[in-house]
């Protein structure tokens, strides 16, 4: 690690000026412009190698954009070398890459469990249970990857077969020739949907009938209508897109062959489950080996609950990424709540390229009162 690192049971002495918390997209693209603000810094990642969720995603996942749309800030992932838009392989490359190029200093794996003030030197500690860092501010740009969310549907717990969020879905080989549900009406859900089909007895269930964005509109179209509704702003840009851009699902090519074979299909969402499969809203039971829940993701923010900041409804108040009620605490790539699609690949960089000149003038203001104090 460092030499500022100390023991949780000794007094840290070194302070940051700031502390990423998190190594994925969005800590990548804060640690961009911090490393060109040449400002004091160190990005603190749980995970054993570069990539954040990317490398826990399963193999064929592909993104819904070509790589020049889906790029860090200031350096652009290369062409995919098999498709139109790269595959998870070819973007943990690229993070690999982009952290090498920048010299950006990620240290692992620490998994920090709180941030806390530290009111004898006004700033934050940041802690992971063995160690703790100071900071003038932190960043926490952890995700939600590790904090899946799984409907708490009537009978879960009874069920014997098996089950498991799309956060670990490993690709079709365990599933062939069983019977299995992919719940969930969202991209996740139809992009392993349409990879179960050709080996297994699979079905699609959601709530409400899917909606597909037209073939020749791609991942680009949802950040936009995003960024659109977060600001307000109902004239949403399409003049790259010829089709209109109604619809949440993209059409990969995957998705694409199944639906020319006329296997897209849905099925309205079971009343519950049994030991060994589920209740349709008929009444009538049928036994399933499998259940894959493409039900989304929770913001995983655990580690800043001593700061009490978290809302009931799981978020956290902020403006241009910073905390209202604790300025010292920056929040990036959570979603639309944080900053519009920055839970994207695009997203994540366009938000730290708009909230980051906020944050460098917090820590300017900061050194400010530093001096003031000194002089007096």
């Amino acid at each position: 690690m460092t030499s500022s690192t100390t023991s949780a049971k000794t007094a840290a002495t070194k302070i940051f000026d700031v502390i990423v918390i998190g190594g994925g997209q969005a800590g990548l693209a804060v640690g961009y412009y911090l490393r060109r603000a040449k400002v004091d810094f160190i990005i603190l990642d749980n995970q054993e190698r570069s990539g954040g969720a990317w490398q826990h995603f399963w193999p064929s996942l592909q993104l819904f954009s070509p790589a020049w749309m889906s790029s860090l800030p200031g350096r652009m992932m290369p062409k995919s070398k098999e498709s139109m838009t790269p595959h998870r392989d070819e973007v943990l490359y690229y993070f690999a890459d982009y952290e090498q190029h920048y010299k950006l200093p990620v240290y692992r794996p620490y998994k920090v469990q709180s941030v806390e003030r530290d009111e004898d030197n006004d700033c934050l500690r940041v802690s992971d249970d063995r160690y703790t860092w100071l900071a003038k501010a932190v960043v926490s740009a952890t995700g939600a990857w590790s904090n899946e969310y799984i409907p708490d549907m009537a009978g879960r717990q009874d069920y014997l077969g098996d089950q498991h969020h799309s956060a670990y879905y490993k690709g079709p080989e365990s599933y062939q020739d069983k019977r299995v549900l992919v719940v969930g009406g969202g991209n996740s859900g139809a992009q392993i949907f349409a990879e179960l089909v050709p080996v297994a007895d699979a079905s699609w269930v959601t709530r409400k009938p899917p909606k597909f964005l037209p073939d020749d509109v791609d991942g680009r179209a949802l950040f936009e209508r995003a960024t659109a509704r977060i600001r307000g702003n109902k004239n949403i840009d399409n003049s790259n897109n010829a089709a209109p851009v109604e619809g949440n699902i993209v059409m990969m090519p995957a998705i694409k062959k199944v639906r020319d074979k006329g296997l897209l299909k849905t099925r309205p969402m079971f009343t519950r489950l049994t030991k060994h499969g589920v209740v349709w809203p008929d009444g009538r039971e049928e036994p399933i080996d499998a259940i894959i829940w493409c039900t989304g993701f929770e913001p995983e923010l655990k580690h800043l609950a001593p700061l009490g900041v978290i809302e009931k409804d799981g978020t956290i108040l902020n403006e241009q990424g910073q905390a209202i009620k604790e300025p010292r605490l920056w929040v990036f790539g959570y979603g639309n709540w944080a900053s519009p699609a920055s839970a994207t690949i695009i997203g994540a960089g366009r938000s730290a390229r708009e909230n980051m000149p906020a944050l460098l003038e917090f820590l300017r203001a900061e050194t400010k009162d530093e001096v003031k104090k000194a002089t007096l």
